[in-house]
């Protein structure tokens, strides 16, 4: 749908000129034949409407569109992949800062780094990387973007093995609110290192990021699925498999609905269901040793675990969730999995409203324990499990459906959780929640916010206000 925004006043204008004159990308304005296909998110729930769309292509392009931000008092987003779910990457009536055409990538196989722009997609690193047999943490669907993944903390596959996304990161190059460009390392600005590494957007416009790589081209993996009668006893199993399993195996629980579409067999398309998802980095040679207990918990109705490439295992949900989807979100990170727990899932698991509407549970245990709770702004490495709820439909007219029953099934769960929740997988739910989040984090992240950002220009975001 085209949509209509009032425009500028004349000095504005003026300034745009200036803009568009000094930058190499487009700047996208309303009314431009672009416009409504570049103000597009992942999340169709969320439709808002620049009042310019800055796509940059150099870090130079970055510093003017951060200057004319702050110059003009606008509004700014920063939008790296437009997979956040609140739709943090854009604003109503202000600028969006695009990166999305930054994609440069350099490995470096002698010394195991990768370098990545802003713009990148997990795909995109995870193509550069496989050619020479290494990986980095990432999350687990290969279209997010690298930018909100890693400064939210970075959950996926690798945690157990490698921790979060965080833990491999070595440095970025920012810039910041007053247009300065810095580099920030463990011997570069340390204070502001530390706070980009789960303290989200808050602090600048992350341009490149440097990240350890891993040797890792095969892994074992996909899902084990199991009818939903079979679900408490398998949940009861996986708290205390998962905690105690060889750090080369992750597995997330999810509750779902069987995709109608191979590798799936037709006699399981659409039945609500219980599975864990797997990823296991050890030697193949061992996988069968390793998988043995899953085998034996009750018979699964699909073991579809197998050698692959470990970007195939990165790919296998993004045909499943294509951009355009109606999302709403909930999340906690979880300590322990009781049984009461466990029987609040199982009522709202037995209500999951559409075939994308789904329950995660991400273990954060194994490498991402032996990072201390104050070594990064992200704060609950206690936990045991990140737990995300979210409601997914190609519906609009599912909008009401979907987040009451997430809102519902969070509402049950809330009370056996820790407190706080991933960043990442929030909605835009207030400063309580944004606090909770940090814990007693949050001080000196307010202290670091006061020193980059003392006015608050990054306040589109999860946002950490400056004292």
């Amino acid at each position: 749908m085209a949509t209509t925004v009032s425009r500028p006043t004349t000095d504005v204008s003026a300034a745009i000129e200036q803009l568009v004159s000094s930058v190499r990308g487009d700047i996208v304005q309303p009314g431009d034949a672009t416009y409504d296909e570049v103000r597009r998110i992942h999340n169709a729930m969320i439709d808002k409407c620049p009042a310019l769309i800055a796509r940059c292509v150099d870090v130079a392009d970055v510093i003017a569109a951060v200057a004319f931000a702050r110059e003009q008092r606008l509004p700014l987003a920063i939008r790296g992949g437009g997979h956040n779910g609140p739709g943090l990457g854009t604003v109503d009536d202000g600028l969006v800062l695009d990166l999305s055409p930054m994609k440069g990538i350099r490995v470096d196989p002698a010394n195991r780094t990768v370098r990545v722009q802003g713009g990148c997609t997990w795909g995109d690193v995870d193509h550069a990387t496989h050619a020479f047999g290494l990986a980095t943490p990432s999350g687990i669907i290969s279209t997010t973007g690298v930018g909100g993944l890693t400064l939210g903390g970075g959950l996926g596959h690798l945690t157990r093995k490698f921790g979060l996304t965080i833990d491999n990161l070595l440095a970025v190059d920012m810039v910041l609110a007053d247009g300065r460009v810095v580099t920030a390392s463990a011997d570069e600005h340390p204070d502001l290192f530390w706070a980009v590494r789960g303290g989200g957007g808050n602090f600048g416009v992350v341009t490149s990021f440097l990240f350890r790589l891993h040797p890792l081209s095969t892994v074992v993996g996909g899902p084990t699925l199991w009818e939903l009668d079979q679900a408490a006893n398998v949940m009861r199993w996986y708290r205390e498999f998962i905690t105690e399993a060889p750090e080369d195996l992750n597995g997330f629980f999810a509750f779902l609905t069987v995709p109608p579409a191979p590798p799936f067999p037709e006699h399981l398309h659409l039945k609500k269901m219980c599975g864990v998802v797997w990823c296991y980095t050890g030697p193949e040679e061992h996988a069968d040793q390793v998988f043995a207990p899953v085998r034996d918990v009750g018979p699964p109705a699909l073991h579809g675990v197998h050698a692959m490439p470990y970007p195939m295992l990165q790919r296998a949900f993004d045909a499943l969730y294509p951009p355009g989807l109606q999302w709403y979100w909930k999340a906690d990170f979880v300590r322990e999995l009781g049984d009461e727990a466990i029987a609040r899932h199982l009522e709202h698991a037995r209500e999951l409203p559409t075939m994308h509407s789904t329950m995660h549970l991400y273990p954060i245990n194994g490498a991402a324990h032996r990072v201390g709770q104050h070594e990064t702004a992200w704060s609950y490495r206690d936990a045991t499990w990140a737990e995300v709820i979210v409601g997914v439909s190609p519906d609009p007219t599912d909008t009401g459906r979907i987040t009451s029953w997430a809102r519902d099934y969070w509402a049950a769960l809330h009370p056996y959780s820790a407190g706080g929740a991933y960043v990442n997988m929030m909605m835009d739910e207030g400063q309580d929640r944004v606090r909770a989040a940090y814990r007693d984090n949050y001080d000196r992240l307010v202290t670091i916010k006061s020193t980059y950002d003392p006015t608050n220009l990054f306040r589109v975001n999860q946002n950490i206000r400056p004292a």
